[in-house]
């Protein structure tokens, strides 16, 4: 009875994989908590060591208007307002994002219901290709080809919060097209056959049955095509001007959070407030990260409620 009973007691060689299996698993999600953790920590401890340990209001930080970490201003503080990258940041965006959107859903709709399979097949590649190219080349063709254009045009240097817009535009393009169609792909089937079946023409199942089904599949692109446009650092960099100065226009050179980061972090030492005022700004941005996730959470649940 004794061997039967170890034979049944051994764990098999299956069993032994799946062990190893979870174990790696388990490793592997610990590692990149800490990872993530880590990351957190940082940023959060260096952010606010400019109201902690530096004594920078928030209030100051957040409402004043002039930028400059290392110099004092008339009153004996040092001059960290944050208030045009901010406002820098939302405008270049928000704007993007109004300008993709109209084109990013007339292409997604197209691709998903109007266009063949061959159409599909040529189109596909092409957004593809656009969502793997490198910031620092839309940066590039941004500053060689947009920028000229845009002072050709409208007047100015060229740089400022257009041209950014301009390049965001064509950046977060392909994100938001290639996520709405696949919301459109997972509107059910029955919704068109329904819709024509009781009357409606291709065009109305498009727009009042299709599309509207699709909202929050719509949001969520938008959203996430923000986000990418709000963290965005090296192509704004290039085209904006980098004028840590409250917009005064859409022609004039400004900055971007990011844009400031890019340029400051490596002309300033760690631990002090010049440092320490960019670590802000990167918390910032780490708070608008998560900001933007949440919504897209948000959205998403509302969908799967409908």
């Amino acid at each position: 009875m004794e061997p039967i009973k170890q034979e049944l007691t051994k764990k098999s060689r299956a069993a032994k994989q799946d062990q190893r299996g979870q174990l790696i698993a388990g490793l592997s999600i610990v590692l990149i908590m800490l990872v993530v953790l880590s990351i957190l920590y940082m940023i959060t401890s260096r952010g606010l060591a400019t109201f902690t340990q530096d004594h920078i209001s928030v209030v100051d930080f957040f409402t004043k208007t002039v930028w400059n970490p290392g110099s004092l201003g008339k009153n004996g503080q040092p001059l960290v307002g944050a208030l045009p990258m901010i406002i820098g940041s939302f405008m270049v965006t928000v704007l993007a994002a109004l300008l993709a959107t109209p084109f990013a859903v007339a292409t997604a709709v197209f691709m998903s219901e109007i266009a063949n399979k061959r159409g599909q097949k040529i189109l596909q590649p092409v957004i593809e290709l656009l969502v793997g190219i490198p910031s620092v080349v839309y940066g590039f063709i941004g500053l060689v080809v947009v920028v000229p254009i845009t002072r050709h045009f409208f007047g100015g240097t060229g740089f400022g919060i257009l041209s950014g817009t301009f390049v965001l535009f064509v950046m977060i393009l392909p994100t938001i097209t290639s996520m709405y169609i696949d919301s459109l792909k997972a509107v059910p089937r029955f919704y068109r056959e329904a819709s024509l079946a009781l009357g409606a023409t291709r065009w109305q199942t498009l727009y009042k049955v299709i599309v509207r089904s699709s909202i929050s599949g719509l949001l969520t692109a938008i959203i996430f095509g923000m986000a990418r446009a709000f963290g965005e650092a090296l192509a704004v960099q290039m085209v904006i001007g980098n004028a840590a100065l409250m917009p005064d226009g859409l022609l004039t050179p400004a900055a971007t959070l990011t844009s400031v980061l890019t340029t400051g972090i490596g002309n300033t030492v760690m631990g002090t407030l010049p440092n320490n005022a960019l670590w802000t700004l990167a918390l910032i941005l780490l708070f608008m990260s998560l900001f933007f996730n949440l919504i897209t959470r948000y959205i998403g649940r509302k969908g799967e409620l409908k």
